[in-house]
Order: structure tokens, then sequence, then C-alpha cells
């Protein structure tokens, strides 16, 4: 800003665009608005699992068989997943706002929809063409508007950013479940829509102001050559990372879509599986956190192999253990170890590409993330109607888990075996 002319004071010098914008980098106004983040992702997140605690009531109405009624979750993620590349590039374009107001509308008019389904692929479509797009501005975009206001902490920032999906998973099953268990799944689904609509909008007001922009580079960013990270090319790095998202939430999506669905095989009723599917989720957040801290010391690579190779542990206790005690801590250890997951891919994001691009790519490996928790969800229903048991589904995830372990080790060891910039370029 230039001072006009006073005969009580000199003109100031202008105070340059880029660095009145880096003052805002860490500032208080960040952490408000990775609150008020955090808020709208725990409440749009309930997209992701009211279909989940619906699964068994859904089925029961429309008379379907357990793959069928698996697959509006299926929808929904692909929804979820699309949308996230849509909702990143609205929110490079115009900022992040806009894409959580049409976010917050669509998962109104979804909810409201699927509560007046007439059949299951009217419901079905409705979750994927609505909700789970409506989901997706309060996960991508969110993750990679809040990783630029963040330098120091930016990990921790990203990680509690993400919480708020886990935050969503805990607070949102019992609710519905209760809600189910007295009004019906449409009634809490129209309720649901109406309580989106009136909470989110508000909160999307505290999201107006766009993001900063970097005006110099960061340590991380200073040492990576952006045409060659890691020794490969963007694309190939993209590739890799999104095959990685893809094969850990096959993997994931097994518990969490199904858990609910297993207890009452089991005989300990949904109502059981709901607790347990809060409690993994809880863990989740505590998970998230810690895992963010530990991206901020070891960065994105390293804790992505962490994370996996624990998820990788936890599916393992499934096998062996079905008891009631033994469930409820295997989903809070399964909770903790993978949370840290999906949050990572967006620091590898911004170690190794250019910030301006974070949007796209992040909503990219989101979207690969949920297409993975939709053919897993999916998955996991059809091998439990081929074999009448979910021990088959739990190998399933497991063996798409190491391919992601695998993936992670690679890109250590190319990390590992380059020099820092710059001398990318080897001398001979």
């Amino acid at each position: 800003m230039v001072y006009g002319p006073s005969s009580a004071s000199p003109p100031r010098p202008a105070v340059p665009a880029s660095a009145a914008s880096r003052d805002l980098i860490d500032s208080r106004l960040a952490w408000w608005r990775l609150a008020a983040a955090v808020c709208l992702s725990g409440i749009g997140g309930v997209g992701s699992w009211a279909v989940v605690v619906a699964l068994p009531a859904v089925q029961a109405e429309f008379g379907v068989v357990r793959s069928d009624a698996s697959l509006p979750y299926t929808l929904t993620m692909l929804g979820f997943g699309v949308g996230g590349i849509l909702m990143g590039k609205l929110t490079d374009r115009v900022g992040v706002m806009p894409a959580v107001i049409l976010g917050a509308v669509l998962l109104c008019v979804g909810f409201v929809m699927a509560s007046m389904a007439p059949s299951l692929w009217w419901y079905t479509l409705t979750q994927g063409l609505v909700i789970g797009v409506g989901t997706s501005a309060t996960f991508a975009p969110l993750l990679a508007d809040i990783s630029h206001w963040f330098e120091k902490r930016r990990g921790s920032a990203v990680g509690i950013a993400a919480s708020g999906n886990y935050l969503s998973g805990a607070l949102w099953p019992p609710i519905v479940q209760h809600f189910i268990q007295t009004d019906g799944w449409r009634a809490t689904f129209l309720g649901v829509g109406i309580f989106c609509l009136c909470t989110m909008i508000p909160l999307a007001f505290a999201l107006r102001r766009r993001s900063p922009t970097h005006g110099s580079a960061t340590p991380t960013a200073q040492a990576v050559d952006r045409d060659r990270p890691l020794g490969i090319s963007p694309a190939a790095l993209q590739t890799l990372l999104v095959v990685a998202g893809f094969a850990c939430c096959v993997a994931m999506s097994m518990p969490q879509v199904h858990m609910v669905a297993y207890c009452a095989d089991l005989g300990y009723g949904p109502a059981r599986g709901a607790q347990m599917l809060s409690v993994m989720l809880a863990c989740g957040i505590v998970s998230r956190l810690t895992f963010g801290w530990i991206s901020d010391k070891i960065g994105g690579v390293r804790t992505l192999l962490l994370g996996a190779g624990l998820q990788a542990f936890a599916l393992v206790l499934f096998l062996p253990f079905d008891g009631l005690v033994s469930l409820y801590l295997i989903a809070g250890l399964f909770g903790l170890f993978q949370g840290g997951i999906v949050p990572s891919y967006a620091i590898i994001v911004r170690e190794f590409f250019a910030p301006k691009e974070a949007g796209m790519r992040v909503g990219m490996i989101i979207t690969s993330t949920l297409f993975g928790m939709a053919l897993g969800g999916w998955m996991s229903g059809a091998i439990f109607d081929l074999t009448g048991s979910y021990q088959a589904a739990f190998v399933n995830g497991i063996l798409w888990n190491l391919l992601t372990t695998a993936i992670a080790i690679w890109l250590l060891r190319r990390s590992l075996g380059l020099p820092t910039a710059p001398q990318l370029a080897p001398s001979r």
C-alpha cells in the first residue's frame, strides 16, 4: 500500500504483494482457517459414512444381495473421486469457498433425493452423482488449500485438516445408526441433508480469502528438480502415487465399509459394528495428527511407507481374531495405523511438485484413493457372496496393501539415492 503525501510525514515505500501474502503463512488467520476446514470436513464427510451405516437397512428394504447393496457406496466413492478432480480445478481457479458452497448445496439436494428413492438404482445414482460429488468439496480441495497456508508445520496442518474426515467418521455413524433405528433411514437422510446446508454455508465464508502466494521456495522445494522429481518424470511420479493410493484404499475399504455388516453376520448386531467403526475412525483422528507431526520430521515418502506397513499388519490381525473384544481392539489399532496414509500423499505433492498444481494433483491422487475404496467396497461384498465369509476379503486387502508398500519402498530408495540439487546431473 502506498500512502499519499502529507505535511506531517514523508511517503512510505510500497509493501510488495508477495511479502504481504507471505505474512499470512503460519499466521493466526491460517490456524482459524484450519479450524473452519476441520469443521467443514467433519460435517460434509457424512456423505461417505451415512451410506455405510445404512447398508443393512437399505439391503433389507430393497431385498437385494450384499454385493448389490454395496453398489451405492461404490458409486459414492466414484462420485467423490471424480468430484475431487473437478473441485480441485475449481479451487485452483477461483478459490476454495465457491467449491465448498457448491458441495453443501449438492449434499442437501442429494440426501433429500435419496430419502425419496423408490428403488435401489435411484438411491445408488443419487449417492454417486450428487452426494459423492458434494462430499468431494470437503476433502481434497481443503487439503490443497491448507497446504498453502503453512510452511513450518505443513505436515501437521495437513494432518489436522485430513482428520476432519475421520472426525466425521467417528461422530456420524452412531448418530445415523440411532436415527435409523428410531425414525428409519429415509427420515434420517432428510434431516442430514438439511443440517448440511444450514451449517456448511456459514462456515464456508471463513474461507473467502484466497490462498497466499508463496513468494519464495521452501527449503524442500529448493532441493528438488521440478522437471525430474526423484529422478523420474513428473507424470511417472504422479502415476506411481495414483497407483499407490488406489491400492492402499482397496485394502482400507474392507474394514471401513463392511464392519457394520461383518458384526451383524457374526451375531453382534449392526449397532456394535457402528460402534467399532466409530472407534476405528476416532483412532484415525489420532493417527492423522500423529502422522502429520511425523511427516514434518521424516517427510512424506517415509510416512507413506510407515503407514502402509502398519496397515498391512492390522489387516493380518483380522484373520485369526473375531471375538467381540478382539474386534474392538483391532478396529482401534487399524484406525491408529492407517489414518496417516492418505494425508502423506498431499505432503509428497507439495514436496515434489509446483505449488500452483497442488489442487489438481492432490485431487487426482485423492480420486484414485476413492476409486480404490469404491472397488474395494464392492469387491469385498462380491467375495462375501462367493465364499459366505469375509476371510478371503481380508486376504484380498492384504495383497493390495503389499503393492502400496512396494511402491513406497521404491520411492524411498530413489530419494535416498539422489544427490541434492543443483547436483542432480551425474558427473563423469
